[in-house]
C-alpha cells in the first residue's frame, strides 16, 4: 500500500488533465463511435504515458542504467526515424479505395485541388499569430482531414506539437458529418442545393485501372518529389486491388494490416500527448487553427463550384465541391444525405466520391509540396 501512496502522491494536476483528455477521447470512441480504431488506443496511450514513472517510456534505473518503454520505443521506430506506421497504413487505405468515379468523370479531380485551399490560407494565418513557418506548416496540414498525411508532414519538421496535431487531425476526421452540413449551407443557397446530376457511369477498363496508380504517383513524384512515399505507398495499395492477381494480398491490406497499423498507431502517437508537451497555451490555438483549415477547405471546394456553374451549361451542384477533403468516405456520404434532404430523389454520392477521392490525392500531394517549399 504504502508503494501504492506514493504512486498517487506523485500525480500532478497536469497528469490528471491528460486522463481527463484520455478518458475523453475513449469515450468519443465508445459512445459516440467517432474513429473509434484510433481514438481508442490514443486516448488509453495518453493515461498510460501520463502514469508517474511509465515503464512505457525510457526511464533511468538505478543500476540498470536506461530502460527501453514499449511506446517510446514504437514511437521511435515508427514514426520518427522511418514514418514506417502512416505509410504502411496508406498501403490499406489505397487497397480500400475506388478510382472508377474519378475515372468516369476526371473533372472532379479539380475539387480535390480547390479543397485544399484551406491547408494554405492556415499556413498563412499560423505564421502571422507568431508560429514558426515550419510548425505553421504542420498545423496548417490538418486541413488535409487525412490523418497519415497530418503525421508525416508533422514528423518532417519535427514539430513539438505533434499531440495536438494528431488529435486535432482524427478529431475533425470523425466530426465531418458535424462540421460540414452548417458549412454548405452558409455559403450555398437551396436553388444551388437542388441541382440535379445524372450519373452515367464510363466503363473503366482493367489496363485503365492498372495504369493510374502507376501514373500518378510517377507524375506526383515528379511534381512533389517529398510526397513519392505518401502518394506510392497509397497507390501500391490500389494497385493491388485493381491487379487482380492479389486479390488474397488486397483484401489483408484492406482489413488486416489496416486494422493492425492503426492500432499501433493510435498507441504510439500517445508519446506525443505527455502533459509536458500536451499542456500548452499554444494546443487551443492548434485546435482552433485546424477548425479553421478544415472550413475553409470546405468553404474551397464549394466556392469552385460556384465558380465553374458560371461558364457551364450543365450545372454542378456546389455541395458536391465539399466532397473534394481527404476524409474518406464521410465526406461523400454527408454531401449525398445533404442532398437527399432537400430532394429525396437527388443522388450525389457517386459525383461526391469522385470529389472524394480526388481530395484524397490531392491532400498527399499538398503535403508533399509543403515538404517541399517550406524548409
Amino acid at each position: 500500500m504504502e508503494f501504492l501512496w506514493e504512486g498517487l502522491l506523485s500525480i500532478t494536476w497536469q497528469q490528471v488533465v491528460m486522463y481527463v483528455v484520455g478518458a475523453v477521447l475513449i469515450w468519443l470512441a465508445i459512445k459516440k463511435e467517432y474513429e473509434p480504431t484510433l481514438l481508442l488506443p490514443m486516448g488509453f496511450g495518453a493515461i498510460l504515458v501520463n502514469l508517474p514513472s511509465s515503464g512505457v517510456l525510457n526511464q533511468m534505473m538505478e543500476g540498470a542504467g536506461e530502460t527501453h518503454g514499449i511506446i517510446q520505443w514504437l514511437f521511435e521506430v515508427g514514426i520518427e526515424t522511418s514514418e514506417a506506421f502512416p505509410l504502411l497504413l496508406f498501403i490499406g487505405i489505397g487497397a480500400m479505395i475506388d478510382f472508377g468515379p474519378l475515372l468516369s468523370n476526371p473533372k472532379m479531380l479539380l475539387f480535390g485541388a480547390a479543397a485544399q485551399f484551406g491547408i494554405f490560407f492556415t499556413l498563412s494565418m499560423a505564421s502571422l499569430l507568431g508560429f514558426d513557418l515550419t510548425d505553421a506548416a504542420s498545423i496548417a496540414i490538418i486541413g488535409a482531414a487525412d490523418g497519415p498525411t497530418s503525421i508525416v508532414v508533422a514528423e518532417h519538421y519535427g514539430t513539438k506539437y505533434m499531440g495536438a496535431i494528431v488529435v486535432a487531425a482524427y478529431s475533425y476526421m470523425a466530426l465531418v458529418p458535424i462540421v460540414q452540413p452548417p458549412c454548405i449551407r452558409l455559403i450555398t443557397t437551396k436553388k444551388e442545393r437542388l441541382i440535379r446530376m445524372p450519373y452515367n457511369p464510363k466503363q473503366i477498363s482493367k489496363t485503365t485501372r492498372i495504369l493510374f496508380p502507376i501514373l500518378v504517383t510517377m507524375i506526383a513524384g515528379l511534381a512533389a518529389p517529398d510526397s513519392v512515399a505518401l502518394i506510392g505507398f497509397l497507390m501500391f495499395g490500389n494497385l493491388l486491388r485493381e491487379c487482380g492477381v492479389l486479390n488474397s494480398l488486397s483484401e489483408t491490406a484492406q482489413k488486416v494490416l489496416a486494422n493492425l497499423i492503426t492500432l499501433f498507431l493510435g498507441i504510439t502517437v500517445a508519446f506525443s500527448m505527455q502533459a509536458s508537451e500536451f499542456l500548452q497555451p499554444a494546443t487551443l490555438m492548434i485546435l482552433a487553427l485546424g477548425l479553421v483549415a478544415f472550413i475553409f477547405d470546405t468553404f474551397g471546394g464549394v466556392l469552385f463550384a460556384k465558380i465553374l456553374n458560371l461558364f457551364l451549361k450543365e450545372k454542378i451542384n456546389p455541395m458536391v465541391g465539399a466532397a473534394g477533403i481527404s476524409a474518406f468516405p464521410m465526406a461523400s456520404r454527408v454531401v449525398h444525405k445533404m442532398g437527399l434532404k432537400e430532394d429525396p430523389n437527388n443522388f450525389l454520392l457517386m459525383h461526391a466520391a469522385g470529389a472524394n477521392v480526388a481530395g484524397q490525392i490531392a491532400s498527399v500531394i499538398a503535403g508533399g509540396l509543403i515538404m517541399a517549399l517550406v524548409v
